[in-house]
C-alpha cells in the first residue's frame, strides 16, 4: 500500500510521468483513496499539468486529487482514476480531510 508523504510517479493515459506526493490515504464504504498532490518541478512556477485527474475545485493546475487505491491481478496495489459518481460521493469527506489538515498548519 502507498505510505502518507511518499513520492510516486503516476502515468497518465498519454504516457506521461508525473511525479506526486501522497498527501493522505482515506478509507471510505470499504474502499481506499489517495489524496495526491503534484510536485512542482524546481525549474518551472507551476505544477505539471495533469489534465486527466480530478481537481478539487476543477479550474487550477496543482490542486490535490483523488486517484482510488485497488489491487491488480498480481495483488499490488495500484493507482486508478476516480469517475464521476464516486467522485461525489467521496469528495466531502475528502475536502474535510484537506480543511482539517490545513488548519493544522
Amino acid at each position: 500500500m502507498p505510505d502518507q508523504d511518499e513520492i510516486i510517479t503516476i502515468i497518465d493515459e498519454d504516457n506521461n510521468e508525473h511525479d506526486v506526493i501522497i498527501y493522505d490515504i482515506l478509507e471510505l464504504e470499504g474502499k481506499r483513496y489517495a489524496i495526491v498532490v503534484p510536485l512542482v518541478d524546481e525549474e518551472e512556477e507551476e505544477p505539471e499539468d495533469l489534465e486527466d485527474s480530478e481537481d478539487f475545485d476543477g479550474e487550477s493546475e496543482g490542486d490535490a486529487f483523488v486517484l482510488k487505491i485497488e489491487q491488480d491481478e498480481d495483488g499490488e496495489d495500484i493507482l486508478v482514476e476516480v469517475d464521476d459518481d464516486e467522485w461525489d460521493k467521496i469528495k466531502d469527506a475528502c475536502m474535510e480531510v484537506l480543511e482539517s489538515n490545513g488548519d493544522e498548519d
